[in-house]
């Protein structure tokens, strides 16, 4: 009996697996409406109750939704970016990885798909909110450079949260401890000078306020946007998120081969 030869499976495009899955976690948010609106929502009326119910006593003049705003920004990536954390939980414990790793594809896709959708959702969450606050009274005075820059950072920033939330999510032995543990980073942005100068707070608590990643990035977007000097805070902003990203990559990837079983 002679032997049957088998053609080889053809190779796939690059970025195919990537593109895959970046598809599927694109399709879950949108079927997650509630979620969906939260992310967006929750931002926005942060901003409008520091504006007009807070306002005044920080800045009687009205001009604080000019210095509130970039601290809403990032509060709405880190709102956006922690349900990374649930989702990646939940592949985890839901068995889909079981499926997937009879399939001939990289563990790693599985990841970069989540966290690729979560940056191209908040980056449009980050829209709304900016254009709400246009609405309500935000002038900027930075120039279309500036924006480019401040739109980089912020860009940054949502990936190096994300990858950070995701492996959160692979640590979290269940969706409920993933929600828990992220939303201990979320209390970053209030402490930090997103509301209130670092100076006017405690002097305990200043060390901290003026050294976390939080009030560097906030202080070169709010510079980029405003017209100040920016050049200082964004390197440090810059570094404080590759640091991140490098962190969330190596630990997430270690975490996900030896819970995934793959090599």
């Amino acid at each position: 009996m002679s032997a049957v030869s088998l053609a080889p499976r053809p190779a796939l495009a690059p970025f195919t697996e990537e593109s895959v899955f970046v598809g599927r976690a694109l399709r879950h948010s949108l079927r997650n409406v509630e979620s969906l609106l939260m992310g967006v929502m929750l931002p926005v009326m942060l901003m409008l109750l520091f504006t007009f119910v807070f306002g005044n006593a920080f800045e009687p003049t009205g001009g604080y939704v000019d210095y509130v705003v970039p601290g809403i920004i990032l509060l709405c990536a880190g709102f956006g970016a922690a349900g990374t954390a649930v989702s990646v939980s939940q592949d985890m414990t839901s068995g889909i990885i079981d499926r997937f790793r009879t399939m001939p594809i990289r563990g790693w896709a599985v990841l970069s798909g989540h966290v690729v959708a979560s940056l191209a959702r908040n980056l449009v969450a980050t829209g709304v909110v900016i254009g709400v606050a246009l609405l309500v009274g935000f002038r900027p005075s930075g120039g279309v450079v500036e924006w480019i820059a401040a739109l980089v950072l912020v860009a940054l920033y949502i990936l190096a949260i994300t990858a950070l939330f995701a492996a959160i999510g692979l640590a979290s032995g269940n969706a409920e401890a993933a929600n828990g543990y992220g939303f201990i980073l979320l209390f970053l942005p209030y402490l930090s000078s997103a509301f209130v100068p670092v100076a006017t707070m405690p002097e305990w608590l200043q060390g901290f306020a003026g050294h976390q990643p939080i009030t560097p990035l906030i202080e070169a977007i709010r510079g980029l946007l405003m017209g100040g000097g920016a050049a200082g805070n964004a390197l440090v902003a810059v570094a404080w998120c590759v640091g991140m990203l490098i962190v969330a990559t190596v630990w997430g990837a270690w975490l996900f081969r030896r819970k995934a079983g793959r090599r």
